[in-house]
């Protein structure tokens, strides 16, 4: 456990400047600051096993923080729900025992609306509403499903990885039998569902941030961990492997830069730490509302960036871009990938065949290369259509009250306003050259 703390947390380069700074007292002030306990969010009690050390966190914590999720759209459902939904139930639960608690805050995401349109609002998702309106969304239904086909799997002697392929299926087919895109939305939806039911009597605040990309300014600029969300699809057309994509491109694409979003938490933590509120409060923290970029623009940006800064490959040789092709529905990208695609490597397989594979390799990584941009393609259809804009009206109140008395310094520290973002210049100057470093890393 100290291990993985020091090396995937505070080893990264995003404590860097505070190495700097501290110098060799870093490792004293950080021991002061943190005490690590090793604990699982999908258990009861959160998975901590000594009774002693319970007590003593019952007894101590003030506020707690809730951002453990799983991010994979295409999450086994069984892990998923086990986090994003029963591990919110389980959290509550542990703060029920807490007696000195001033608030819990819950990270969770914009697009628990899955693929609303017009302008959606800062409103609390209540227990059992599917999006479609199709009834019998219950948890405890969905938890004893997965149980029982767990045990079906079993039954029937299937390996860990056909266990896995149906564990995913199953999260896409429940989400989309309720209006959900993916097995994430849906489970980070049904998490918010318990706050509405399970509260009792704790000040609650949900974060729903967008598109979370690289830090704007802290604590310094062009930070990200990893390639995730729109970034993989960044590195995909930086390398060359994505000719065309799909999404409307006057269409708004809503992202926030990560440092954004923790000042946000942390004016919402100070806002709600001593105001006990029947009512749960949640913040947008996005920018389509206060300064929308549009698909357009990012595209003109990665084009910009990756010509004047190409790729390396690993033959040492810089990638030539060109400009992404754009199709505006997923039908078209089929017929197009179908017949620029599919039907020369169709074609390369009989070759293959024929010549006693002797292109097998070649066959093998074009093959594997474009059902990669398939899928990639079907999963973030949704994103790239997206049509809606969501209202800040709650965070943008909390950022006047947090403005009041701060002088313009401190203001500076705690800024979470996107109108400030030039998305050009960030873009092309800060989170592209983060996401390829990221890239480089992996």
């Amino acid at each position: 456990m100290d291990h993985r703390f020091r090396h995937e947390i505070i080893g990264k380069d995003l404590f860097r400047l505070l190495k700097e700074t501290l110098g060799a007292n870093f490792n004293c002030f950080v021991s002061e600051k943190l005490s690590v306990v090793s604990g699982d969010i999908s258990q009861q009690n959160l998975g901590l096993k000594d009774s002693i050390l319970m007590d003593e966190i019952h007894n101590q914590i003030d506020v707690i923080v809730n951002v453990a999720a799983t991010t994979n759209f295409n999450e086994r459902y069984d892990v998923a729900l086990g986090i994003n939904t029963l591990g919110v139930k389980n959290v509550l639960n542990f703060a029920q025992e807490c007696n000195k608690l001033m608030m819990l805050l819950h990270v969770s995401t914009a697009y628990v609306c899955g693929e609303g349109e017009g302008l959606i609002s800062e409103d609390p998702h209540h227990m059992g509403m599917s999006l479609n309106g199709v009834p019998g969304l219950d948890i405890e239904k969905e938890m004893k499903l997965v149980k029982q086909k767990l045990n079906q799997l079993q039954l029937e002697g299937a390996t860990q990885h056909e266990i896995k392929l149906a564990m995913k299926d199953l999260g896409m087919e429940r989400a989309t039998l309720y209006g959900w895109p993916n097995t994430y939305v849906f489970t980070k939806a049904m998490g918010e569902m318990l706050f509405t039911t399970s509260k009792r009597n704790i000040s609650i605040v949900i974060i729903r941030p967008t598109i979370i990309t690289s830090t704007y300014k802290e604590p310094f600029s062009g930070w990200i961990e990893g390639v995730r969300t729109i970034d993989s699809i960044a590195v995909a057309y930086g390398t060359g492997t994505l000719p065309c994509f799909i999404g409307d491109m006057k269409g708004v694409t809503d992202v926030i830069p990560g440092d954004m979003v923790v000042n946000a938490m942390l004016a919402a933590i100070t806002a709600h730490a001593n105001q006990h509120s029947d009512d749960i409060t949640i913040y947008h923290v996005g920018s389509s509302v206060s300064n929308p970029v549009t698909l357009h623009n990012i595209c003109k940006s990665a084009f910009r960036y990756f010509t004047a800064k190409p790729w390396i490959n690993r033959d040492g040789k810089p990638v030539k871009v060109k400009k992404l092709i754009m199709l505006n529905n997923l039908a078209t990208f089929r017929i197009y990938m179908f017949i620029c695609y599919l039907l020369p490597l169709m074609v390369l397989n009989l070759v293959n065949k024929v010549f006693y594979k002797n292109f097998q390799e070649v066959y093998t990584n074009s093959s594997r290369k474009i059902h990669a941009i398939i899928r990639m393609a079907e999963l973030y259809k949704p994103y790239g259509f997206f049509n809606g804009i969501f209202d800040n009206m709650n965070t943008v109140k909390l950022l006047a009250a947090a403005r009041q008395g701060m002088d313009p310094e401190e203001m500076g520290l705690f800024n979470f306003d996107p109108k400030v973002i030039d998305w050009d210049d960030y873009f092309i100057n800060i989170h592209f050259p983060g996401v390829v470093k990221s890239a480089f890393k992996s």
